[in-house]
């Protein structure tokens, strides 16, 4: 079984996403941890969200990374710029480093049918992105 580490900057959203999406499409062929290297709590857009598609994460928990340093990692999957950046050393042995810029929907302003518009557009390419990462990784 692999161990997949999705980091963001806040462990808030697009993240927690990618956490419940890779659960599904990986079933029992790995282990799925998020993380941040800040925590700022379960967004209540992302959970909205991934509630439309079936997909519950009202029971995760928005983790630091530290709180991994003895789990070994196969893969550790960035999902913004900021983390990519400035993500402390994560001791794994040879673990494969994915990067991909999500779009932030919480950082939307507007009206909620625009805000409801960005966290679906951030949710779908989440979902694209972890069904072709376990086709072609596990």
């Amino acid at each position: 079984m692999k161990n997949i580490l999705v980091l963001c900057t806040g462990n808030s959203c697009r993240s927690q996403m990618a956490h419940g999406y890779l659960n599904q499409f990986a079933n029992t062929k790995a282990t799925i941890y998020s993380a941040g290297i800040e925590t700022h709590g379960l967004n209540p857009g992302a959970v909205s969200i991934m509630q439309e598609d079936g997909i519950d994460i009202t029971g995760h928990t928005s983790n630091n990374v530290t709180e991994y340093d003895n789990i070994n990692f196969d893969f550790i999957i960035t999902v913004c710029d900021h983390a990519n950046e400035n993500c402390p050393f994560i001791p794994s042995k040879n673990a494969l480093r994915l990067h991909h810029n999500f779009f932030d929907p919480s950082k939307v302003e507007g009206t909620d049918e625009e805000k409801h518009a960005a966290f679906l557009k951030a949710r779908n390419e989440i979902k694209d992105y972890c069904s072709n990462f376990v086709s072609e990784h596990l």
